[in-house]
């Protein structure tokens, strides 16, 4: 099964565009791990048409809140629909079990040990600052640890959180998760 774990950075913020919707927002940049190549690559807005290929390709995307920021923010560049692709957001799944949504860094800091190297606005003033590696170092370290996070999931069946000053469990049905969808796709390569 190949896998696509990916997350997106924007140039501006929801209070810039005077919406909540993800796909008023600009692109920065879309990083992504591709487990047929165990690979970490990065796009800018013009490299796009060198991941849409890749993406099509995928039997499933992942992401940490991707159904809801990633992907819909993405598919307004794309020119079929990436909802045709299998995707687990993590995100979603812990809150379908846990009821209220949880940070990528708590999920990171108490199931791995890990944590984001930086809160997500920086990425936009380093942005606006021209500092473009520094956002893809970022962008790249989220994927890293949303990769890391399902495969713990994956093979322990749960990830952890904190809660005040406890570690507590969430157990996820991840039965499914690797099942691959027969879905069709309208792909952006010629036939």
């Amino acid at each position: 099964m190949r896998k696509i774990t990916f997350d997106i950075e924007t140039t501006n913020f929801f209070t810039d565009t005077g919406s909540n919707d993800p796909a008023s927002l600009t692109l920065a940049c879309v990083c992504t791990h591709d487990s047929e190549t165990d690979a970490y690559t990065s796009y800018f807005e013009e490299d796009l048409p060198k991941l849409w290929p890749i993406l099509e390709k995928a039997d499933m995307l992942i992401g940490y809140n991707s159904d809801h920021f990633d992907i819909p923010l993405l598919n307004k560049y794309y020119p079929g629909d990436l909802t045709s692709i299998k995707s687990l957001d993590l995100m979603k799944e812990i809150q379908k079990v846990l009821g209220r949504r949880i940070k990528l860094d708590s999920v990171a800091s108490a199931t791995i040990g890990d944590h984001k190297i930086a809160h997500g606005s920086m990425a936009n003033v380093w942005w606006r600052q021209g500092e473009k590696q520094k956002v893809v170092e970022y962008c790249l370290d989220d994927v890293r640890i949303t990769k890391a996070i399902y495969d713990h999931a994956l093979l322990h069946g749960k990830v952890k959180y904190p809660d005040g000053k406890m570690i507590k469990d969430i157990v996820l049905d991840t039965s499914g998760w690797e099942k691959k969808n027969e879905n069709v796709l309208t792909h952006t390569l010629p036939f």
